[in-house]
């Protein structure tokens, strides 16, 4: 033992002499060979970022194992290693990359085994095929470094590979036969994923080729499904791959892939199976023995309740398992994951969950990840939540949870993030919160909690993001609420609360990215409700601020410079002005600015427009900023949605940026002979809003281009001329209105076949003529028809009873929403599947909620939020003629129809009160005639109605709310009788009526009455004969009728008797 210790000592001195001895350990240098091939090889980049400055040119004697990314072997100085990954940018998805192509001089590196070029930009070139000339080879990356086209085969010729990752290619990398990759017998690691396979369709047997594979991953490889096992060379599969994991997700598999599954089943111990496209015939077929598998995912299927009874089978080993985005309809059963005690990730979000959260959650010890979130969970959180103490992250989010927020939840101390939003909690926020000493992001916004934020969160050090914004909170923002938390927290959103006082300085927050303070009841520093420098300074990580709508006024000095640069600004209801807060022109990365209703009454400064140089969404409306419009086309950022309503602009309206997808100059004082003949430059505009402006002439042809757009307000200009027939391509509109204009000719018939989305349609105050067409009836859709105070002849087409909308209720608002997209990938969601919802954010939303004038008794009502309650129709003050149609009846969820001022006759439907959602009637000034019918009474919710002016006759119906109208609802109709009005009806006369009806209604009433007579005298004579006759003719019964009469007069003198005798004692005493 001690001769063994001896040799020992001895060998590591001889190996410590060695390194210390310069020339034997070590070789100083480079070898001068390899170094010109590395410049060589820099050559062929182009360098945008300077990642090979260290590399210098020909002329330095720089050492390049010490330049960056080289390493050389400590023995011989060859370069060995090859490693240039590009490094992240500041700017998510996007890196520091190098540009052009690779050059041959890597051949000179004959020691190389490893080279890492990932996340670079080779701009689509081929992968070089004498990259498998470089046989010492053991690790080659090219992911995420833009190949195309074809994998060489040559790669197949690195027979000492062991790992070879070609993913994340996002141009055409393909590879149609898979056969080389049977050479590379010593590699472990495979990760050819987004490479297109489809035309491999052996893959699955050059995978079992194989022998050493430990690790594959096919994610998004388009692969075709496997032959069948009857081919020869597949009924001997070479199963003894030691494969540990696998990922086969977002390919589209057949259960042809089961059988390769069964290969791998006993060493597997992940397996990643998300969107697939799989059903519930895999849980019978495809897992065989993985009874060592840990991690399992099969998010993204087709996989139902048929799956709990089949988890059983991993009740041991399984450490983390994704069922989300399934259809897992329906409660959880109490016995699928009692028994998983070793489960530390379960994910169920979005799998259409029901029913309350069952008690055996609360019996998974060991879990450190739960997602129920978004589902359709009710009842309450259970305080069984506090049993999972090992809990890192709880998403219980988007569900119908009510109660209160139990304080069992306060024994989670190690719980890091913690959503609760969007349910129905009530009650206050538990002062046990502040326990949660690990808490790293609160979100419990969306809920109707009261109360002040409770002063334990200032233990909270951790705290990262807290939104606590939609709910009723209340009280002031303590300067320290969350003080402890000013080196880490990032968001704070507080919105839509009711929080009151002054805005606390946040001076200490230096890690501060996002603010949300907007709708409360704030107002600065009191008295003064202003916002200073000091309210803002340090925060030079913030990038979002929103403080809309308070009462909050800045006062900063024209030298301030922010300490900030901004993505999103929204001051809108702030007091901003008079002046253009020049603080602005510092901000040169705002891509949202909103300082609407901001009391500026100002110029346009021109260093705004390099502030908006990469703004999308601008909105500086309702304010009074004054001059004209300059070329917009490279003022905005690439998707635009610009507001500049309701101000003093003049002018013509300017060149727009080409993508602009919503524009909003109404309300300004624009003008011009006629609109701009350009809008084919701008097809992808959704929302165009020109109205109450200055506009004259005709509206332009090329009005036609605007393939996108969904709204038109065109309103209250001098528009002249008939509606362009290249109109009809706008098929996506939805919401037109073009009234109070001089617009003429007849309403063109192709609006009903051509606008099927239409919603509202508005040619009121014009100059149309002619008839209302029926193909105007195709709009199914319609919830608004105005076509009032025109020249339209005719009558009202009897297909009203068609426009379907007016049957049926819909949403409070009718908002336009409209999507683009940024690079990047974007998932593809299963067809037929409810998880098109589910998109990535790289997915940008944009949502324009459409507003309305209503107009009934001379006013006009705008409607907004509850814009999508409104049914109406107006016809009005045309010239109109015949009946009002019976079809009407059919339009039950009506709210409004106002056909006055009209020539119509006939009657008033009689089933007119079977429209129980009426609120405004408006019939006046027409011939109608006939009574009112009785039915009006039954309309409880009728708040405007006006039957004056016509020829109307009879009592008014008796019923609380037609009394209640005043006299000049029924004014205009001589023949009409009854409250409100003065006259009354006759006694004896219910009716008043032309003679022909009285002599109709007097012979019908003496019929009446001799009938009346008939049958009194048949009921006297059966009733007295009936009695008399039976007492005459049977004895006995007339002898006990005259006992009984006797009996009541012996018993009514007893009783009379006892009663006096009492009342004479009562007296006496």
């Amino acid at each position: 033992m001690a001769g063994r210790s001896f040799q020992d000592l001895l060998s590591f001195l001889v190996l410590l002499l060695l390194c210390a001895k310069p020339g034997l350990g070590n070789v100083t240098g480079c070898i001068e060979r390899e170094r010109q091939a590395l410049l060589h090889f820099k050559r062929g980049l182009v360098d945008d970022y300077g990642l090979l400055a260290s590399w210098g040119d020909e002329h330095d004697t720089i050492n390049c194992c010490n330049w960056r990314g080289v390493q050389c072997s400590n023995q011989s100085g060859h370069v060995i290693m090859l490693h240039l990954q590009a490094p992240r940018s500041e700017y998510a998805y996007k890196h520091l990359s190098l540009r052009g192509e690779i050059s041959p001089s890597l051949l000179e590196l004959d020691h190389l085994t490893h080279l890492d070029l990932s996340c670079n930009d080779l701009e689509g070139r081929h992968i070089p095929p004498f990259l498998g000339s470089l046989s010492r080879m053991q690790y080659l990356n090219l992911s995420h470094a833009y190949f195309a086209l074809t994998v060489p085969t040559q790669l197949g010729n690195l027979s000492n590979l062991l790992s070879l990752d070609l993913s994340g290619s996002y141009y055409d990398l393909n590879s149609g036969n898979l056969e080389w990759l049977s050479r590379l017998s010593s590699l472990r690691h495979l990760d050819p994923s987004f490479v297109n396979l489809s035309e491999a369709i052996h893959w699955s047997q050059a995978i079992n080729k194989l022998p050493s594979l430990i690790h594959l991953e096919l994610h998004y490889c388009h692969l075709p499904p496997i032959p069948p096992l009857t081919s020869p060379s597949l009924s001997h599969v070479n199963s003894s791959i030691p494969l540990v994991f696998l990922d086969l997700s977002r390919n589209y598999l057949t259960s042809s892939i089961y059988q390769c599954l069964l290969n791998f089943s006993t060493t597997l111990l992940h397996l990643d199976l998300s969107l697939c496209h799989l059903n519930d015939s895999i849980l019978e077929y495809a897992f065989g023995n993985m009874n060592s598998l840990e991690y399992l995912d099969l998010s993204w299927n087709y996989l139902t309740s048929s799956i709990y009874p089949w988890l059983l089978n991993f009740s041991t080993a399984l450490l983390h398992l994704d069922l989300s985005l399934n259809d897992l309809s329906g409660s959880i059963p109490e016995y699928a994951f009692g028994n998983m005690s070793s489960l530390e990730y379960l994910d169920l979000h979005r799998s259409h969950l029901d029913d309350e959260i069952p008690d055996t959650i609360g019996d998974m010890g060991s879990l450190s990840y739960l997602d129920l979130s978004p589902n359709q969970l009710r009842g309450s959180i259970l305080d069984t939540v506090g049993k999972m103490v090992l809990l890192s992250h709880l998403d219980l989010s988007d569900n119908q949870l009510q109660g209160s927020i139990p304080d069992t939840v306060g024994k989670m101390v190690l719980l890091s993030h913690l959503d609760l939003s969007r349910n129905q909690l009530q009650g206050s926020i538990p002062d046990i919160v502040g326990n949660m000493v690990s808490l790293e992001k609160l979100y419990l916004s969306h809920n109707h909690l009261q109360g002040e934020i409770p002063k334990s969160l200032s233990n909270l050090c951790n705290l990262q993001a807290l939104e606590l914004e939609r709910n009723n909170l209340s009280g002031q923002l303590a300067p320290n609420f969350v003080a402890c938390a000013n080196d880490t927290l990032e968001t704070l959103s507080l919105s839509d609360n009711q929080f009151s006082g002054s805005v606390p300085a946040l001076i200490g927050f230096s890690s501060l990215r996002e603010l949300h303070l907007d709708f409360n009841l704030l107002n600065g520093t009191l008295p003064e409700s202003t916002i200073f420098e000091a309210h803002l300074f340090n925060l030079s990580q913030l990038f979002y601020l929103n403080l809309s709508s308070n009462s909050l006024t800045f006062n900063m000095s024209l030298e301030w410079v922010p300490p900030f640069q901004l993505d999103s600004l929204r001051l809108a209801s702030c007091k901003l002005g008079p002046r253009f807060p020049s603080w602005l022109r510092t901000q040169n990365r705002l891509s949202e600015l909103d300082i609407s209703n901001s009391e500026i009454s100002d110029v346009l400064p021109d260093w705004f427009w390099n502030v908006t140089s990469t703004v999308e969404t601008l909105s500086i409306s309702n304010n009074r900023i004054k001059g004209t419009l300059p070329n917009l086309s490279s003022k905005f950022g690439s998707f635009s949605n610009i507001d500049m309503s309701s101000n003093c602009f003049e002018g013509s309206i300017p060149q727009l940026p080409h993508a602009v997808r919503w524009l909003d100059l109404s309300n300004n004082k624009l003008s011009g002979y006629r609109l701009p003949n350009c809008w084919v430059q701008w097809e992808r505009l959704v929302v165009l809003n020109l109205e109450n402006n200055r506009f004259s002439g005709q509206i332009p042809n090329s009005f036609g281009s605007l393939r996108s757009i969904q709204t038109l307000h065109l309103r209250n200009n001098n528009l002249t001329g008939e509606l362009p027939l290249s109109s009809k391509n706008c098929t996506s509109l939805r919401f037109i209105d073009l009234a109070k204009n001089r617009l003429s000719r007849k309403i063109p018939e192709w609006i009903g076949g051509s606008l099927p989305n239409l919603t509202v349609l508005n040619l009121g105050s014009n100059r149309f003529s002619g008839g209302i067409c029926p193909e105007l009836c195709q709009l199914k859709n319609i919830q608004i028809l105005d076509l009032s105070s025109n020249n339209m002849l005719g009558v009202v087409p009897r297909c009203v009873g068609g426009f379907t909308a007016m049957t049926k209720k819909r949403s409070l608002v009718i908002a336009h929403n409209f999507s683009f997209a940024q690079v990047g990938d974007v998932i593809e969601v299963p067809k037929g599947t409810a998880y098109a919802d589910a998109l990535p954010q790289l997915i940008m939303n944009a949502s324009y909620v459409d507003r309305a004038l209503v107009k009934w008794k001379g006013r006009e009502f705008e409607y907004k939020s509850t814009l999508g309650l409104v049914k109406s129709i107006d016809l009005s003050s045309n010239k109109l003629s015949g009946e009002i149609p019976k079809e009407v009846i059919d339009l039950v969820e009506l709210v409004s129809l106002n056909l006055s001022r009209n020539n119509l006759t006939g009657r008033i439907p009689t089933r007119i009160g079977q429209l129980k959602s009426f609120e405004v009637l408006d019939l006046s000034q027409n011939q109608l005639f006939g009574e009112i019918p009785a039915s009006l009474v039954e309309i409880s919710g009728l708040s405007v109605l006006d039957l004056s002016d016509n020829n109307l006759f009879g009592k008014i119906p008796q019923g609380t709310q037609l009394q209640s109208f005043n006299i000049d609802s029924y004014k205009g109709n001589p023949a009409l009788c009854g409250l409100p009005l003065l006259k009354k009806c006759s006694k004896d006369k219910i009716k008043q009526d032309s003679p022909t009806h009285n002599i109709e209604d007097k012979i019908q009433q003496d019929g009446n009455n001799m009938w009346f007579y008939v049958s009194v005298a048949l009921g006297f004579i059966v009733g007295f004969w009936g009695m008399c006759g039976t007492l005459l003719l049977n004895n006995s019964w007339r002898y006990a009728y005259f006992q009984f009469l006797n009996k009541i007069k012996d018993w009514l003198y007893v009783i009379i008797a006892i009663n006096m005798a009492r009342l004479q004692r009562s007296l006496q005493s």
